[in-house]
């Protein structure tokens, strides 16, 4: 939509290439954060909604070595964590080459 700004800002989607998911709450604070990062770096993600199901919880802690907590995130297909293992890969530098990385 904004794309013209991507120069000025120093974001570059174009070099997204992984495919990212993300489990989440709709009114979690640390999914609404996790998400935002992600925004902001351009990633279009898919998005698991799974407010109150238990199920899908139990599917999402299975993926995530027992991890119940939300947000959770997967880059292609493997688990980085919540919100503040996703910022904390963001500033050591590491999750930039992660997300350029094409899905298999």
């Amino acid at each position: 939509m904004l794309d013209f700004l991507n120069p000025i800002l120093k974001r570059h989607p174009e070099r997204i290439k992984a495919d990212v998911e993300i489990y989440t709450w709709q009114t979690c604070p640390y999914c609404i954060r996790a998400k935002l990062l992600l925004w902001w770096k351009g990633v279009r993600y898919t998005e698991y909604k799974i407010d109150g199901n238990e199920e899908a919880r139990s599917q999402m802690a299975a993926r995530a070595d027992g991890r119940r907590s939300v947000p959770q995130t997967f880059i292609n297909d493997r688990h980085v964590g919540g919100c503040d293992d996703l910022y904390a890969l963001d500033s050591r530098g590491e999750l930039d080459p992660l997300l350029a990385e094409p899905s298999t």
